[in-house]
């Protein structure tokens, strides 16, 4: 039986889902971002006892169809932007819909409805999340940020960046260097 789960984002939510399922005594095949497996069946009771137990870390069991598949694609966009580092070989309409098994205008008008937003805006919010992330790092330049999301020039991330945010990399990096004090300097 599978388990969708609503605001699973990252490997510490996975763990917490894993950790819950073992402590109701719920084998899994696999727990990743946005959904579980379940070996067997779910008894009622097991499945309320989950449901609790996750929703007091921010997680929710889901059993609408529609909202499951809006997970399904922010899954899919996180674990794209987030986890991998190769560069999808063709757009990101086409991608989604041969990994969902949805056409991706049914895909995209339901997002917009259920989200609010676009799945490509939502899906450049997380691409410059993840810059921002690799910036505050401070372990690559511009240059190679650029490269490793896939931007096809510093130029290309420079003004997306400010679009979305309203900084040049650059002045967020500054920024980034100011709010912090050393130790000493406290």
């Amino acid at each position: 039986m599978k388990l969708y789960i609503k605001n699973m984002v990252c490997i510490r939510c996975q763990m917490v889902v894993k950790a819950e399922l073992k402590k109701i005594g719920l084998p899994y095949t696999y727990v990743k971002i946005g959904e579980a497996d379940i070996i067997g069946n779910v008894e009622r009771e097991q499945l309320k006892q989950l449901g609790l137990a996750l929703r007091k870390t921010g997680l929710l069991l889901m059993d609408d169809k529609k909202s499951i598949l809006v997970e399904k694609v922010k899954s899919a966009i996180i674990e794209l932007v987030h986890y991998t580092e190769e560069q999808i070989k063709v757009n990101l309409s086409d991608y989604l819909s041969e990994k969902l098994n949805y056409d991706y205008t049914y895909l995209a008008n339901l997002f917009s409805e259920v989200k609010g937003i676009t799945i490509e805006k939502y899906y450049l919010t997380h691409k410059i999340e993840k810059v921002k992330e690799l910036i505050v790092y401070d372990e690559l330049n511009l240059s190679e940020i650029a490269y490793k999301m896939h931007y096809s020039s510093v130029a290309h991330l420079s003004n997306q960046f400010k679009k979305y945010t309203g900084l040049t990399p650059t002045h967020f990096k500054m920024l980034k260097n100011k709010r912090r004090d050393t130790l000493e300097d406290v």
